[in-house]
């Protein structure tokens, strides 16, 4: 959606990949490099067209979502995050022929933790295209003293820096609990499914940049480079990771 030029443009181009995803799985033949690589995977069974469909379709209900509708609590900003990102890492641990509750745990917290964390980052640009922070959910928006009435339709506050800067603690702490969670899980992972969650590593790199900068999501340190690090940085962390077999 953020990279058409016309958000019905965008939506357009969900909708033709939930069409696509029917038609891949139902041995139809469609012209595009991505669905044929999808096709060769679903032709061995080692693609899950539920994931697959899910993420789409929870892409379609945000993009269908007016700028002005705030989500009411934290729960649907997690079941977002696993719905757009949990998914693909279900899928990727399928492909891969990995078959471990405890790996699907781990990707079940370390997609939401990524969604929110993505989430987060993307407050600004939100608010410079919508003039809306749309996703602060209003149960914590409220307790922040954000969320004000207009004309009957709530809406969150732009013009408090430090209370914003609390709310996205708040919710930072949120996916912080789940990369925890997904760490805790690690010594009974197996180590071919470590790999597959490397995702967490860019989502700890947004965490801990936001935690240097106090929060504050305005704060231009968080535009520089890859994720407000290096990108020599990003790198030696991602090789370290994947060299530690860890994740």
């Amino acid at each position: 959606m953020d990279v058409a030029s016309d958000p019905r443009i965008g939506l357009m181009r969900l909708l033709w990949w939930q069409e696509a995803i029917d038609k891949i799985f139902s041995n139809k033949l469609i012209e595009h490099p991505v669905a044929q690589a999808l096709a060769s995977m679903a032709s061995q069974n080692k693609a899950n067209k539920i994931w697959l469909k899910r993420s789409v379709e929870a892409r379609i209900t945000d993009a269908r979502r007016e700028p002005a509708d705030i989500p009411q609590t934290m729960e649907e900003l997690e079941r977002y995050g696993e719905d757009t990102m949990s998914t693909i890492l279900y899928s990727t641990l399928e492909a891969s022929g990995i078959k471990s509750t405890a790996a699907d745990h781990a990707a079940s917290h370390i997609g939401k933790a990524s969604g929110l964390a993505l989430l987060i980052k993307s407050l600004p640009y939100h608010a410079s295209r919508n003039r809306h922070f749309s996703y602060i959910p209003a149960e914590i928006a409220e307790k922040h003293g954000l969320l004000v009435n207009q004309s009957g339709q709530s809406e969150i506050r732009m013009d408090s820096r430090e209370e914003l800067c609390n709310a996205v603690f708040e919710m930072a702490s949120v996916a912080n609990a789940h990369m925890q969670k997904a760490r805790a899980l690690a010594k009974t992972v197996p180590r071919e499914a470590h790999p597959v969650l490397l995702p967490a590593v860019p989502t700890q790199v947004i965490l801990d940049s936001l935690s240097r900068v106090q929060f504050d999501v305005f704060d231009p340190r968080l535009a520089q480079g890859v994720l407000g690090v290096s990108p020599l940085w990003y790198q030696l962390k991602l090789k370290w990771f994947s060299w530690r077999g860890k994740y």
